[in-house]
């Protein structure tokens, strides 16, 4: 036998856990690419809402959203979009722009989205607090 042969033979644990190890890192890079997710920056969320007339959707509570919000955003707030997902479908056509504080709770909505029909959906990077940051508009009250 030859030597890396004889290496993996007497080593086969260790061998493992590098594959292993080496797959979970390329997981995610895998899973972004096959998902119809994809995450879209402020100047990209502007120029899908004003080329295609983009939904968007605040997944944010009810406080939350009563202090500013992106404007002519749609509010279902993540606890409750599986009871009110079917207020979206009549969009489904369009693209979904979801957006949350930071982008956290927008990523959890994608599957259950993805069920309700949208095909192109996308997640507003650094949510509303990017958007503020770069100095976007907002609607209050």
């Amino acid at each position: 036998m030859t030597e890396a042969v004889q290496f993996v033979v007497n080593n086969w644990m260790l061998v493992l856990v590098a594959a292993v190890s080496g797959a979970m890192l390329l997981w995610p890079l895998i899973q972004r690419r096959l998902s119809p997710v994809r995450e879209i920056g402020v100047q990209g969320a502007t120029q899908l809402i004003n080329r295609n007339d983009a939904l968007i959707l605040d997944l944010r509570e009810t406080q939350e959203y009563e202090g500013g919000r992106l404007p002519r955003a749609v509010h279902i707030p993540l606890s409750q979009l599986s009871a009110r997902g079917q207020e979206l479908v009549r969009f489904a056509g369009r693209p979904l722009i979801a957006y949350c504080e930071r982008g956290n709770r927008s990523r959890t909505a994608a599957a259950a989205l993805t069920k309700l029909g949208f095909s192109e959906i996308f997640v507003l990077h650094g949510g509303l607090r990017a958007w503020a940051d770069a100095g976007m508009p907002l609607e209050k009250g």
